[in-house]
């Protein structure tokens, strides 16, 4: 931390979220929640404590459009600001596609995996990339292959999505060259979703595309918009908050070896392990919210129309909830992290990002003899909400083979 310890709650949030700090903004994090809620001087209030985010989170007062945005009333929006009733209908729609594709997806995300690994078996000792090599292509194939994306196209929408999620964090700390480079991808992934979702009119597939767009659902089919936003949300969330949560997960083995020895010997610990990676150091730090009525919580009062700002990460080290809030408990107990949200928003996808994080880092934990950092901490990617490494580099004494097939 600087020598100059910020004090307030604008100099907190503003402290947490330079990039200088994106390695470890925790101690900014347990200076916020002395004060569990609290407004900044731009009105926003800022919410830290465990409690107090479960409790909005959950509060029907409480509307997912962080911009409050009166002025657009109508105007599409993606689920993830979108409210009851018509955040309940699309949900319920993709649910119901989603849900029954992914499942028995293990076995074929364990061949993903080792095909993924075993393209550095030439290399006795290698290194690895742990992003660019694994954590990366793992989701991003999954998610390819569920909508019926063609995986080649990833550069594409690759680029794409690094620009669009940059759009998640404060606007104050964009540059104005990327605010205008957000609003051009905007543009350029409405053009490219709108190609795919032409082909699909003429080729339907057995894909989730194809079955949101003609689905004989008695609730309805999507519109056009609806159908194009959502393809867009799934496409970039079903894979960008994975990487982190794999990069970060592989982090945490690395600096806590006792985990690490634990799940090569004991690959059930992974169920367990991937929720505490969830607490410890989760992929979104933090959500914005609005609130459509007064709301009174903490001693003070939430006023109509302010925003909120959900610490997510915060509040996953609130002593008052977690023992030890610090430190990394691979099989910890009653684990009520926040790491997919809650309430009506919670994460669509989460089943499918614990099993591709289960599997990739027991993978990781059987095979690499020997894993070490190269860089401690890593770099890390400017993004402060989808907050994760940039590059993860990790050299190993040898790759031994994958277990089901030794």
């Amino acid at each position: 931390m600087p020598t100059t310890t910020p004090s307030s709650a604008t100099d907190l949030f503003t402290h947490a979220l330079q990039h200088d700090n994106r390695a470890n903004p925790y101690p900014y994090f347990a200076r916020m929640r002395q004060q569990p809620v609290t407004r900044m001087d731009d009105g926003t209030w800022l919410v830290s404590g465990h409690h107090e985010i479960t409790q909005l989170l959950r509060d029907p007062r409480i509307s997912a459009d962080r911009l409050n945005s009166n002025t657009q009333k109508g105007a599409p929006k993606s689920l993830l600001v979108l409210d009851p009733p018509r955040h309940d209908q699309l949900r319920r729609l993709v649910t119901q596609e989603f849900i029954p594709r992914i499942t028995g997806m293990r076995d074929h995300i364990h061949d993903l995996v080792t095909h993924l690994l075993d393209a550095h078996t030439s290399q006795q000792p290698g290194q690895l990339d742990v992003v660019t090599d694994l954590a990366y292509p793992l989701p991003v194939t999954v998610i390819c292959e569920l909508l019926g994306v063609p995986r080649q196209d990833e550069p594409v929408f690759g680029s794409l999505a690094r620009r669009l999620t940059r759009g998640l964090d404060p606007i104050g700390t964009q540059t104005a060259e990327e605010l205008h480079e957000l609003q051009q991808a905007r543009i350029e992934l409405i053009q490219y979703l709108e190609g795919l979702i032409e082909k699909r009119r003429t080729n339907p597939g057995d894909d989730l595309l194809s079955g949101l767009m003609f689905s004989q659902n008695p609730a309805g089919q999507m519109g056009p918009i609806d159908l194009r936003i959502t393809l867009g949300l799934l496409l970039i969330a079903g894979h960008e908050t994975t990487v982190n949560l794999i990069a970060n997960g592989t982090l945490a083995l690395l600096r806590n070896p006792d985990a690490l020895t634990r799940l090569r010997t004991d690959p059930d610990l992974a169920t367990p392990l991937v929720e505490e990676v969830l607490r410890y150091d989760p992929p979104v730090q933090m959500s914005g919210r609005s609130a459509l009525a007064d709301i009174d919580i903490a001693g003070t009062t939430i006023p109509k129309g302010a925003r909120i700002r959900l610490m997510l990460a915060a509040g996953n080290r609130d002593a008052h909830r977690f023992p030890d809030p610090d430190r990394f408990i691979p099989d910890r107990p009653d684990n009520a992290h926040l790491g997919f949200g809650g309430g009506l928003h919670y994460c669509i996808g989460a089943t499918l990002a614990r099993t591709e994080a289960q599997i990739a880092l027991t993978a990781l934990a059987r095979r690499l003899a020997s894993p070490r950092l190269v860089t401690d901490p890593p770099p890390y990617r400017e993004n402060a909400v989808l907050r994760g490494p940039e590059h993860l580099l990790v050299s190993f004494d040898r790759l031994t083979p994958d277990p089901r097939t030794a």
